[in-house]
This record gives C-alpha cells, sequence and structure tokens, in this order.
C-alpha cells in the first residue's frame, strides 16, 4: 500500500467546531491545505468568516456556520443545512471548550469559594458541547455508513492540577466519553465508526497564556512547575498537533478507536522524579 495515500484527507468533508482559537485554527488550515474540505462551526460570526476566508484564500475549500454548540435547536438546524449542501459528513472534531474564572480554585481562595452557576457552564461548553454536536451531526455519517470522531482532551483529565477543577472534571468526562461512544458505535453501527481523543499538553494560548507567562515573556512559577515536570522542556507549538491530526483523520488509523492520544512533551509520563 502506498503510505501517502493511507494518509490521505484529499476530498474529506471535517465538520470542526471550536476551529477559531489558536490551535483550532493552525488545525484548520493544515486541513484545508491537505485537500479536505472544512466546514467551520463557531457561535462568533467575525470569527468564522475570517478563518473560512483565510482558508479559501489559501486555495483551501471551507464554510462558515454560525451556531451554539449547547444548543440544540441550533445544532439541529445547521446539520439540516450542511446536509443539503454536503449531503455527509466524513470526521466531526470537537473542539469547542475552555474555562470560566469562577469555575477555577485560586491559590487564595478554597474548594467553598467555587461558583455552581460557573462550574455549570464549563460543564455544559466542553462536555455537552462535545455530546450535542455528535447527536446532530451523527445522521450524516450513519447515511454514509462510516464515520470518524474526534474530541479534544487535556493532560488535565487524567491528572488533576490545581485550581482548574471545573475544567478537569468536564476534560475527564470527554475521556469517557470517548472510550465509551466508541465501543457503543463499532458495535451497533459497524467497524467503520471511529472515535478517538488528542490530549494536548501545554501549549501557549489566549486561554493560559497569563497564566504560564509574565508579561516580559518570562515564565511564572506555574509556568515553571509544568516545563520542569515537560521532559522535552517546552510548551508545544500549534504545529506540534498537526501529526496525530493528520493520522487521526486518514485512513491511516483505521483500526483505532476509543483511544486517547497525548502529545505532550512526556508531561503525562513523566513521575516527577
Amino acid at each position: 500500500m502506498n503510505t501517502s495515500s493511507i494518509f490521505s484527507l484529499q476530498g474529506k468533508k471535517i465538520a470542526f467546531s471550536g476551529a477559531t482559537g489558536v490551535l483550532g485554527t493552525a488545525m484548520a488550515l493544515h486541513l484545508a491545505k491537505e485537500g479536505a474540505e472544512v466546514l467551520i462551526l463557531g457561535r462568533t460570526p467575525n470569527k468564522v468568516s475570517n478563518l473560512v476566508s483565510e482558508i479559501n484564500s489559501h486555495g483551501g475549500k471551507a464554510w462558515g456556520y454560525f451556531v451554539d454548540v449547547t444548543d440544540e435547536d441550533s445544532l439541529q438546524k445547521v446539520a439540516q443545512v450542511i446536509e443539503s449542501q454536503h449531503g455527509r459528513i466524513d470526521v466531526l472534531i470537537n473542539s469547542a471548550g475552555g474555562n470560566m474564572p469562577g469555575a477555577v480554585i485560586r491559590p487564595d481562595q478554597n474548594f467553598l469559594d467555587l461558583e455552581t452557576d460557573s462550574l455549570r457552564k464549563v460543564m455544559d461548553l466542553n462536555y455537552l458541547g462535545t455530546v450535542l454536536p455528535i447527536r446532530a451531526l451523527l445522521p450524516l455519517m450513519l447515511k454514509n455508513g462510516k464515520g470518524n470522531i474526534l474530541n479534544i482532551s487535556s493532560m488535565a483529565a487524567t491528572r488533576p492540577m490545581t485550581r482548574v477543577m471545573g475544567y478537569a472534571s468536564a476534560k475527564a468526562a470527554i475521556d469517557n466519553l470517548t472510550k465509551w461512544l466508541s465501543v457503543e458505535l463499532a458495535q451497533k453501527h459497524g467497524p467503520e465508526f471511529r472515535v478517538n481523543a488528542i490530549a494536548p499538553g501545554f501549549f501557549l494560548t489566549e486561554q493560559n497564556r497569563t497564566l504560564l507567562t509574565e508579561a516580559d515573556g518570562s515564565l511564572t512559577q506555574r509556568g515553571n512547575q509544568i516545563i520542569t515536570h515537560t521532559p522535552m522542556n517546552r510548551f508545544g507549538k500549534p504545529e506540534d498537533l498537526l501529526g496525530a491530526l493528520q493520522w487521526l483523520c486518514s485512513d491511516a488509523s483505521a483500526f483505532v478507536t476509543g483511544t486517547i492520544v497525548a502529545v505532550d512533551g512526556g508531561f503525562s509520563a513523566y513521575s516527577g522524579v
């Protein structure tokens, strides 16, 4: 078998939520460059439009859809539009997520300071924001007899970290969902259905830049703790995700399902000793 062909994304229709962030943008641009047709789902119209324009201006193929991934009615309407325009999707990437200050326990706080409403919103965005798009768009895979779902997890899912309680709990739920759904779909719909996740290590994004680096670019205490627990001794760069992304979206990973792939510079392997 030609090894280049099994990694090919040419002509694959890939729906992608949460693609307008730092990591998502790099991933979406790569998918389009590799020949995929990228369907960008997001709730901020100008961000979605800008990313679609950037992809198309580089010769790629992209479409934008404005949708709240926690709103079932909104998702159902978008699913109908996508079906009428594209007929099917081959891959669904669930990257929508994030954190909120009220679901974080700062060093000067304790567990009793947790804000229930913020915790609920973080769980909704990260967990339901993955479950509901799958539910809305799975029929566009079922009609094709095959489908590939890729969720975005986190190191916080399996190595609970101080402060980020709500986010870590939500990502732990994503890991469980990924494994559960991989079994469910394979057993009930056949071996052409796969569900996996990428668990990034520490990347400098808008969400965590101020947490990990000072204004002058030097590391904060937390940033230093992370680097000293990362054997490769650096933060990830967006392009570090692209190899795993390509593999999991392509037929090269046809026998891979229920797997959480760490892209973390060795963070999860290191005990600190």
